[in-house]
């Protein structure tokens, strides 16, 4: 009877066993996969979130002018063809570059390889704001190109630094058609400095020189 009940004790003990460590482990494993199916571990899996809020942040800081045009920014202007004289005179100074839509279109065509087409948007469209009489529109174009151009929280943002920054904040109380005359001049002389010298050692502009000088000979 003793021996019986011995074995009956052992049969008990190893029914409440689990088979082996590495089932266990299996099982255990098998559990983790199926509550975080993406990672192998929670911690893999916490970061995932995070990593897609950065990446679209970086994306959304990465974003070229290009895209941005397909979202609304105006296409170039027209104008007719450049002639030859034209562009030999852009080499002479930033002004005569500028004082074309044929010069504003090559050039703002660059600044789109250098993702900074938003400067010339930005030029432009205080120019157009100088020309505006109407007080009701003044102010609705005023506070587009604020919200455009200098709002911290645009993806077209200009680089402007504190000084006419608080100037425009000052102008915006009241807006008229010289609120952003600071900020303009700014940003003119930026691309002056910056992006005029590239502008006339690119392919783009070379290439077009090229083709209307081919063109001069043919004639």
């Amino acid at each position: 009877p003793m021996g019986s009940e011995r074995t009956e004790i052992r049969k008990r003990q190893m029914a409440a066993t689990p088979e082996s460590p590495g089932a266990a482990q299996a099982q255990l494993s098998t559990g983790n996969r199926g509550s975080n199916a993406c990672c192998f571990c929670w911690c893999c899996c916490c970061s995932c979130s995070c990593l897609t809020v950065r990446n679209q942040e970086e994306e959304r800081a990465r974003r070229t002018s290009h895209e941005l045009q397909a979202e609304g920014i105006p296409n170039c202007e027209e104008s007719p063809a450049p002639t030859l004289e034209e562009v030999n005179a852009w080499a002479q100074s930033f002004d005569k570059l500028m004082l074309t839509p044929a010069g504003r279109n090559a050039f703002r065509e660059f600044l789109r390889t250098e993702f900074s087409e938003e400067n010339m948007l930005f030029w432009m469209a205080c120019e157009e704001l100088k020309q505006e009489s109407n007080k009701s529109i003044i102010e609705e174009k005023a506070r587009l190109i604020y919200e455009d151009y200098i709002s911290i929280l645009s993806p077209k943002e200009v680089s402007l630094d504190s000084r006419v920054r608080e100037v425009i904040n000052r102008n915006m109380l009241e807006p008229s058609q010289h609120t952003f005359d600071d900020a303009q001049l700014q940003i003119y002389t930026l691309m002056h400095r910056d992006s005029y010298p590239r502008f006339m050692n690119s392919a783009i502009y070379k290439d077009l020189l090229q083709s209307l000088s081919e063109k001069s000979i043919e004639a």
